[in-house]
């Protein structure tokens, strides 16, 4: 007796994965447009006229270099299954090889020596986690806590005695060369003085891209490429990305995971020294005592809101930098215009929430839109007490707001013993 039509037609209909939307190409460049004339609108409504300077622009590059860096470090090991909470202590290593290379053997020594000493923090950790199975998060915090005293004892045998160095300090590190294209830049500087909506806007931050700009920021940019092209373009980078999502599986299909976690979580130390080396380098003109300032954890949240791809990395990278440039420059002024746009974006977010039928989260964006929107026009300035609490404010609130669409790499931060497949 054949089953019933209705039943045999569930059970010959096939289930069909969701799939996800991918973004174009473009989206990348044209979000960079949408956000600077946002900031242009800002500027005009507020009267805040540092938020598009050259000077900001310059300064936030400076501040996303480091930031996105150890993010892109903590994004090799944790692609690979390896949690990575040793960024801080790998860049904290890269300040002291940057100071001690660059001073005895020139800027591009130094800058070697802080990625080898990254990657001697990440030795240490591949070591425990990959070999001996250690717990990552032990694992990670104490290469932290070894990484400081090492770094402080190293500095008191090499820097003391020297010319402009100490215990806490090394003497001044030759500076990196800079590209500065002075015909653009001056053509660029004509343009920005005469305040034209939105396109001397633009002119500001095309004339701090051919100004000064540091050989080191543009090596970082071609690296959040290559990781891009090696992990998603290419078979080592499949790989990779299997042993951070179904290891056993893909030691069945013959990967050498052990091995591959090995080189991820090496060249994630490498990536997070040369973020030390950078604040060494050109951040500042010396290595010095507490320089890294927690930026290796800022890099790892940068990478979780990223949803551990580059484009993300970069953009929380962004998004950090410069809130915390904003805190740091007229800040009373800037932060206050940028209390307006994040009372519209919340209140934006709330409406999105509402029509997706989740009326508790848009009640509670509501919520904080209004109050957002208040004390906007209740000030006429932020107290300067409160400007460097801004960039972990904001960045709280849009990882508060992204968190839903977040997908960890599935087994990352678990221990894998090679034959497991089997």
């Amino acid at each position: 007796m054949s089953a019933p039509a209705s039943a045999t037609g569930a059970a010959e209909t096939p289930v069909v994965a969701k799939q996800r939307r991918r973004l174009p190409r473009w989206w990348f460049a044209a979000a960079l447009v949408v956000v600077l004339l946002a900031l242009s609108v800002l500027e005009a409504v507020t009267g805040a006229n540092d938020l598009v300077s050259r000077g900001t622009v310059a300064a936030t590059l400076i501040a996303i270099v480091p930031i996105m860096l150890a993010g892109l470090g903590g994004l090799w090991s944790e692609r690979a299954g390896i949690v990575n909470i040793g960024l801080e202590g790998m860049m904290i290593l890269g300040t002291w090889g940057a100071g001690y290379f660059g001073y005895h053997y020139g800027a591009w020594a130094g800058v070697a020596g802080a990625i080898l000493m990254g990657m001697l923090g990440g030795l240490v950790h591949a070591v425990a986690t990959v070999v001996f199975g250690v717990d990552h998060i032990i694992s990670g915090v104490a290469i932290n806590i070894i990484a400081l005293g090492a770094v402080q004892y190293l500095a008191s045998l090499t820097f003391v005695g020297l010319p402009g160095g100490g215990q806490t300090q090394s003497p001044k590190i030759p500076d990196v060369q800079t590209i500065t294209i002075t015909p653009v830049g001056d053509a660029l500087g004509d343009v920005v003085d005469q305040q034209i909506f939105f396109v001397s806007q633009l002119a500001s931050v095309l004339q701090a891209l051919v100004t000064n700009l540091s050989l080191l920021v543009v090596l970082a940019m071609l690296l959040l490429v290559v990781t891009w092209w090696v992990l998603w373009r290419t078979s080592f980078g499949l790989r990779l990305r299997s042993c951070g999502e179904s290891p056993s599986a893909a030691e069945s299909l013959g990967v050498a995971v052990l091995r591959y976690k090995f080189a991820a979580v090496l060249i994630s130390g490498g990536l997070a020294g040369l973020a030390g080396g950078f604040l060494a380098m050109v951040a500042s003109s010396n290595y010095r005592d507490g320089q890294t300032g927690g930026r290796g954890y800022i890099g790892l949240a940068a990478m979780i809101f990223g949803n551990w791809r580059p484009g993300g990395l970069l953009a929380g990278s962004g998004l950090f930098g410069y809130t915390e440039t904003l805190g740091l420059r007229q800040g009373g002024d800037s932060v206050h215009a940028l209390l307006l746009a994040l009372a519209v974006l919340a209140l934006a977010a709330a409406v999105w929430q509402a029509r997706q039928q989740q009326q508790r989260a848009a009640v509670i964006t509501g919520v904080v839109a209004v109050g957002l929107g208040v004390l906007y026009f209740a000030i006429d300035q932020v107290p300067g007490d409160f400007t460097s609490m801004t960039p972990y404010v904001v960045t709280l609130l849009v990882l508060a707001f992204a968190s839903q669409r977040l997908r960890m790499p599935a087994a990352d931060g678990q221990t894998y013993r090679k034959g497991s497949a089997g």
